[in-house]
């Protein structure tokens, strides 16, 4: 085991996420025992207690506990169990490519697989994203992430310098993403915006803190100990009677849950979301219950439908559009739509 030390994050190591950060320089450690050093407080930031998502600057001071030697870490890693790539995942992560250069490639994220990998959770785009690798040195690198049960674009990038320039274009709102889903109920005015603050709900278990989020009114966030400010515009395309619309959403800002919290504290609740708008309870027609019924899927109808950006290196605005999953796809067809209905940007009109 190594001593106590202090490592200054040097000039060009600024603004990334301290787990990524400690990884480069002691790859013996695990993810999961980074997590644990940051909870119990072991591993500092100038003297503070930080989070792994902690985004670190250049000239900071990290304290950093004493660590398994890169020996044992081997050790380690070698009893541990290797997750494999299978040929049909490999497959799957191919046929997903909806655009690639040799810095930047966008996939069509399947409904029901994570971005990252979590508690007994081993299958995820973050490992199987090796299959994208194509001879280059490093496997691609994740720029911003997806709920598990969201389907569609998914941006990565091949070096740290292109997913650094990317993650800048979205924390500084230079990037455009463009949601759809299919709701209970008609949302009116049809075309507006959801200005709810968002904090995490109290609590414990899969309801509780860290799994769901409460809205907050706007006059309330100032006085709510961690709320934030969230930004919703909506458009609403298409409708079925009074019962169900499909929706377009741009998330202005970036929160958790934002969509779904944000349609179900408005009344709509996205069809098959079983956390905030109670799957299990079927639309009646009083535009609440996101079980719609019949053939139509109970799984979560929320895509990401668009995102575009401006290429880092070429300058040249890219948009990429991802076709709707298959559950999606067949509630479209039950209900008579098709993905050419749609504007191109169902929000010129606000912009």
């Amino acid at each position: 085991m190594s001593r106590v030390q202090t490592v200054t994050v040097a000039p060009g190591d600024g603004d990334q996420r301290l787990d990524r950060w400690f990884k480069r320089l002691f790859p013996q450690v695990s993810q999961g025992r980074i997590e644990k050093m940051c909870r119990k407080g072991e591993l500092r930031v100038n003297g503070g207690r930080v989070k792994a998502s902690t985004r670190l600057e250049a000239g900071q001071e990290v304290r950093i506990p004493p660590l398994p030697d890169a020996q044992e870490g081997a050790a380690r890693a070698k009893s541990a169990p290797q997750v494999k790539v299978s040929d049909a995942d490999a497959e799957m992560m191919r046929a997903a490519v909806l655009y690639r250069d040799d810095h930047v490639i966008a996939i069509n994220k399947p409904a029901g697989l994570p971005t990252q990998g979590g508690t007994n959770q081993t299958r995820h785009v973050d490992g199987l994203c090796v299959a994208l690798q194509d001879g280059y040195t490093d496997k691609p690198r994740l720029v911003h992430r997806l709920d598990k049960d969201t389907s569609g674009v998914l941006i990565l990038a091949r070096t740290r310098e292109m997913a650094k320039a990317l993650t800048d274009a979205i924390r500084h709102k230079q990037t455009r993403k463009i949601y759809w889903a299919l709701v209970a109920g008609v949302p009116t005015p049809y075309l507006g915006e959801i200005r709810f603050g968002l904090v995490k709900a109290s609590g414990h278990g899969k309801a509780g803190e860290g799994e769901k989020m409460r809205c907050v009114l706007p006059r309330e966030i100032d006085s709510t100990p961690g709320a934030k400010r969230a930004l919703t515009r909506y458009a609403t395309l298409y409708r079925v009677a009074g019962r169900a619309a499909w929706v377009a959403m741009e998330p202005v800002t970036g929160r958790t849950h934002q969509l779904r919290a944000h349609m179900a504290e408005i009344g709509h609740p996205i069809a098959g979301d079983g956390k905030y708008g109670g799957s299990g309870q079927e639309n009646l027609g009083d535009g609440w219950g996101a079980h719609l019924g019949g053939d139509m899927s109970r799984k979560l109808h929320l895509h990401a439908r668009t995102m575009a950006f401006v290429h880092p290196v070429t300058k040249k605005l890219v948009r990429v559009d991802a076709p709707l999953p298959p559950h999606m796809a067949d509630s479209w067809n039950t209900l008579g739509w098709e993905e050419s209905f749609a504007a191109e940007d169902p929000f010129e009109a606000m912009l």
